[in-house]
C-alpha cells in the first residue's frame, strides 16, 4: 500500500488496519461529495418529501420544524430553517423541553403549530414512532414530513413522507447517516428541483452543520459521512457561522477545527442546553446572524455546561456505587441498570455512557419521577440496544422507547424496574458475552516518546478524520518510565512518559483518578510501564507539541 498509493508506511499501516483496500486508498484519503453522494431519491419517501417542501417554498408557507434536543436535532433544525428562510418561507423552530414535554413530537405541539398558522410540520431527528401526534396533525389538516435516522417499527405513523434510512423497508444502504445528513440529502434534491429558478442556496456553505452533527451523534465515519466531515471542517475554518465561531472561542478550541473539538468541546456545550437549560438554545445559536446574540448564547451554553459537569460528577458517584453493588465484586451481569430520584433527566444519557465505559457492558440510567422511570441506554460494539428497546415497547414493558444500535431511550413504570432488569439480563446475556469475549485494545504501531512529534501527528491526520467506524490510531510506548504523576481537574491524571534515551512525552489519563487505571499509575510512579494511547496536538501558549491521551497501561515486568 505504501508503494502503490504513495503514502507513508505508518499511514498505510493505519489504513490497512481499518480494512481499507488498495484501490480505495485515494478515495479514503480525499473523500469528496461528488464521488460518494448517492441519488437522494434512493431513500424511501424522499421524492414525496422534497416535492412537498418545494410546494411550500413556491407558496411561501409557514413551516414548523420540530427537532430533538441534542446536537443532531439542533443542527438539522437550523439547517432546514436556514435553507427555507433563504427562499422566503417563514419557519418556526420548536425544540421540546426534556422535563415538561419529553422526547419527540406531542399532540399539544401539533395543536400549537396549527394555531401559529403553520401549514406543514417537519420533524428532524425524531418522529419515526410518533403515531398519536401525527394522527392529531392529520385531523388538524397539517401535512407532516419526518427526517429521522432512528430505528422504526414495521408499522409507520401517519405522515405525508417518512424519510429514515433505518426504516425496515428502506433499501438505500444509508443507515449510517445522522438526521442532519438525511436533511442535507433532502436539500440536495430540493436544489436539483430549484436549479432552473436560479435561487438554489449554496449547500457547501452548510456542511459545517452536517459535520458537527455527524461527529457529535457518533455515527460511523465511513463512506459519505467521511466526506461530510472532511468538507465540513474546511467550511468551519472560514468561521462564517457566527454561532459556531462564538462557541469555539468560549470553549477555548484553538487551531483549526478537528473532530475532537466537535465531539468533546463544542458538542457538549450545545447539548447542555437540552440537558439542564433551555433546549432551544443550540438551534438558535447555530441559526443566528446576530454577532451579539451569538456571543450571549455561547456564554450561556458554556455556563450551563459547567453546571452540567458539576451535577454529573455527583450523580456519577451515586450511579457507580449502585452499579458496583448490583454487579458484585466479580462484576457479573450482562448490563448495568441504575435509577435515582435526584438525577435530572438531562444527565442520564451521560451517566449511561460513563457506566458503559467503566464496566464494559450496556448501561441503563433512569431518572425516577413519581411512578415513572425515564432513562437512556448506551451500548458496546456488537450489541444492538435499539432493537432490544423496541422489543420492550412491543412487549408492553416499556410504555415508550426508541433509538439505534448504540444508544436508546425508554420509559417504564417505576414498579416494573425489577421486571426490566430480569428481561434485559435474559435478552442481552448471549450478545454481551460474545462482545466482551472479543474485546481487545487494537494497537496500530509502537513508538518511543521522542518519535511523538507534531510532524508525526500531521502525517497521521492524513488518514482522518477519525471517529466512530474509523477509530483514531492507538500507539504502544513499550517500557517507559512513569514520572511526575499528579491529579488535575476533578478526576484526571497527568504524568510524563520517559523513554530509555531520556526524552519525555507529556501524557494525561482522563477521568482516571480513583479508577483502576489511575490507581495503577500511582503504583507505577518512578517505575517502568507499557503504555497505550492516542496522540493529540497541544497548542498551549502558541507552541505545538504532541501529548499522549492514555487509554491503558501495564507494568513492565522485564
Amino acid at each position: 500500500m505504501a508503494q502503490g498509493a504513495g503514502v507513508s508506511e505508518l499511514v498505510a499501516r493505519i489504513l490497512a488496519g481499518r480494512g481499507v483496500e488498495l484501490d480505495a486508498v485515494e478515495r479514503h484519503l480525499e473523500p469528496t461529495l461528488r464521488d460518494l453522494m448517492p441519488d437522494p431519491l434512493t431513500l424511501a419517501d424522499m421524492g414525496a418529501a422534497t416535492e412537498r417542501l418545494a410546494r411550500a417554498i413556491a407558496r411561501r408557507e409557514r413551516v414548523a420544524i420540530f427537532g430533538d434536543y441534542d446536537v443532531d436535532g439542533a443542527c438539522a433544525a437550523a439547517l432546514l430553517s436556514e435553507y427555507l428562510a433563504a427562499l422566503g418561507c417563514d419557519t418556526l423552530i420548536h425544540i421540546p423541553d426534556r422535563v415538561t414535554e419529553g422526547y419527540g413530537p406531542s399532540v399539544e405541539a401539533m395543536r400549537r403549530f396549527r394555531e401559529a398558522g403553520a401549514d406543514l410540520v417537519v420533524t428532524v431527528d425524531c418522529g419515526a414512532v410518533s403515531f398519536e401526534p401525527f394522527a392529531e396533525a392529520a385531523k388538524l389538516g397539517l401535512d407532516v414530513i419526518v427526517f429521522d435516522h432512528h430505528q422504526a417499527s414495521e408499522a409507520l405513523p401517519q405522515a405525508l413522507a417518512l424519510v429514515d434510512p433505518n426504516r425496515q423497508d428502506d433499501l438505500s444502504g444509508l443507515g449510517a447517516l445522522c438526521a442532519t445528513g438525511v436533511v442535507f440529502m433532502a436539500l440536495v434534491d430540493l436544489n436539483r428541483r430549484l436549479r432552473g429558478s436560479g435561487s438554489a442556496p449554496d449547500l457547501k456553505a452548510k456542511l459545517d452543520l452536517v459535520a458537527l452533527a455527524t461527529v457529535a451523534d457518533v455515527v460511523p465515519l465511513v463512506g459519505l459521512n467521511r466526506a461530510f466531515v472532511a468538507r465540513g471542517l474546511e467550511t468551519m475554518r472560514k468561521r462564517e457561522r457566527l454561532g459556531l465561531a462564538a462557541l469555539f472561542d468560549v470553549a477555548g478550541a484553538g487551531g483549526p477545527p478537528t473532530p475532537y473539538h466537535l465531539g468533546f468541546l463544542v458538542g457538549p456545550r450545545i447539548n447542555a442546553g437540552g440537558r439542564i437549560g433551555d433546549a432551544a438554545l443550540g438551534a438558535r445559536l447555530l441559526a443566528t446572524t446576530d454577532a451579539a446574540e451569538a456571543t450571549r448564547i455561547a456564554a450561556e451554553l458554556d455556563r450551563l455546561n459547567r453546571e452540567r459537569q458539576r451535577i454529573e460528577i455527583s450523580a456519577l458517584a451515586e450511579a457507580e456505587a449502585q452499579a458496583l453493588a448490583a454487579l458484585g465484586l466479580e462484576e457479573r451481569g450482562a448490563c448495568v441498570i441504575v435509577a435515582n430520584e435526584g438525577w435530572p433527566a438531562g444527565v442520564v444519557g451521560l451517566l449511561a455512557s460513563r457506566l458503559k465505559d467503566r464496566f464494559g457492558r450496556p448501561a441503563f440510567a433512569m431518572a425516577l419521577t413519581g411512578e415513572t422511570a425515564t432513562g437512556s441506554a448506551r451500548s458496546i460494539p456488537g450489541v444492538d440496544i435499539g432493537r432490544i428497546v423496541h422489543g420492550l415497547v412491543a412487549s408492553g414493558l416499556a410504555s415508550k422507547g426508541g433509538g439505534h444500535a448504540m444508544a436508546a431511550g425508554l420509559t417504564v413504570a417505576r414498579a416494573r424496574l425489577g421486571e426490566l432488569r430480569a428481561q434485559l439480563e435474559a435478552a442481552l446475556a448471549a450478545s454481551v458475552a460474545d462482545a466482551r469475549r472479543d474485546e481487545a485494545l487494537v494497537i496500530d504501531a509502537a513508538l518511543a516518546a521522542g518519535a511523538a512529534t507534531p510532524e508525526l501527528l500531521r502525517t497521521i491526520d492524513g488518514a482522518g478524520p477519525y471517529g466512530a467506524g474509523n477509530p483514531e490510531p492507538v500507539f504502544a510506548l513499550p517500557r517507559h518510565r512513569v514520572e511526575g504523576i499528579m491529579r488535575v481537574g476533578a478526576d484526571h491524571m497527568r504524568f510524563r512518559a520517559v523513554a530509555g534515551d531520556g526524552r519525555a512525552l507529556e501524557a494525561i489519563a482522563f477521568r482516571a483518578a480513583d479508577k483502576p487505571l489511575g490507581k495503577g499509575l500511582v503504583a507505577l510512579q518512578g517505575g517502568f510501564a507499557h503504555l497505550a494511547g492516542a496522540l493529540t496536538l497541544d497548542r498551549y501558549g502558541g507552541r505545538e507539541r504532541a501529548r499522549l491521551r492514555l487509554i491503558d497501561a501495564a507494568p513492565a515486568l522485564m
